[in-house]
């Protein structure tokens, strides 16, 4: 197989039909074979009957139904995990994203990148709920990644077989898969201005809160990247400072209280005996934090976050 398309979906039944005659269209008379892959995230409209009609007229295409709704992450981890292309493509299943990109994307694969991300440079969105939101989103995560893309949020983005297969993506970290494979060595990245359409169908399934999510979730990556192996670098550094400020207050109330402190006054009277006591249990607390996620990165702790409820086909023979 060549070409591994994995297309994310949630309540898009209106839209499936037209979008894998799209790509069909994109992709028949090019010289790769391929499969699409609908991972079906818990949809509760007609999404699961529509995928298996399609499957039934071809058999390039695979569907994934999931029990319930977890996630565009969770979603593309099934996808990536059933993919076995050389080559693995997603895609918004909204009739937002071209398929027709993906061959001019593979081709700039083919000239020693790792992975290629869409730039919706002109977009069909709301400009105050998410354009405006969007640019400074994107800002945010060059300057904290040190990744020059402009749309990190594109959906539209090629990867090598062995990128993909090498990183797992959990909980809201789909936007930032290429910081993911950066993090393991493949940081060939490249970006190619693509056609963004307007919706035909139904509304968004992300609110403005994503970007919260998404500000939230790049502070963790940026900390898992940088002490993730070893936590205790970070904790035991604020543990330490914490711990030696608060013996700092400690020994200097002490001598006060022998030497200066004429006074008949409780050092617990003293506002510097409080500060020196919440220091000393934050840093504390900061060297016990750093123990434990010691403990938990010592052992193996990656699993799937989804249950597969239905595929098609059964097997992959």
């Amino acid at each position: 197989m060549d070409i591994s398309l994995v297309i994310p979906l949630y309540n898009e039944e209106d839209s499936l039909s037209l979008l894998t005659d799209w790509i069909f269209q994109s992709l028949k008379d090019e010289k790769y074979k391929f499969e699409i892959i609908f991972v079906d995230d818990g949809s509760n409209d007609k999404s699961w009957e529509v995928i298996n009609k399609l499957i039934k007229v071809n058999k390039n295409i695979k569907g994934l139904r999931f029990l319930k709704n977890y996630g565009k992450s969770q979603a593309l981890q099934a996808g990536f995990t059933e993919a076995s292309g050389k080559y693995i493509a997603t895609l918004d299943s909204d009739l937002q994203d071209s398929p027709e990109e993906i061959i001019e994307m593979i081709s700039l694969l083919d000239k020693g990148y790792d992975l290629i991300s869409g730039w919706k440079k002109k977009r069909y969105d709301s400009l105050v709920f998410k354009n405006i939101p969007s640019k400074l989103f994107n800002w945010a995560a060059r300057r904290v990644s040190g990744i020059r893309l402009h749309d990190f949020n594109c959906g539209l983005k090629v990867y090598r077989k062995e990128v993909i297969k090498s990183i797992h993506v959990y909980g809201e970290m789909h936007r930032y898969i290429p910081l993911i494979a950066a993090q393991k060595g493949y940081n060939k990245i490249g970006e190619k201005i693509v056609k963004h359409q307007a919706r035909k169908f139904g509304n968004t399934k992300f609110g403005t809160n994503r970007f919260l999510r998404g500000f939230i979730d790049l502070i963790t990556l940026w900390f898992m990247n940088k002490f993730g192996k070893r936590p205790m670098y970070f904790f035991g550094l604020w543990g330490t400072i914490l711990l030696v400020t608060g013996l700092t207050f400690t020994i200097y109330i002490g001598i006060d209280k022998l030497y200066f402190d004429t006074r008949a006054r409780l050092i617990t009277n003293r506002p510097e005996f409080f500060i020196a006591l919440t220091l000393m249990i934050l840093g504390s607390q900061f060297f016990i934090a750093g123990f434990i996620a010691e403990i938990f990165l010592s052992k193996n702790r990656v699993r799937n976050q989804y249950t597969i409820v239905e595929k098609i086909p059964k097997n992959d023979n």
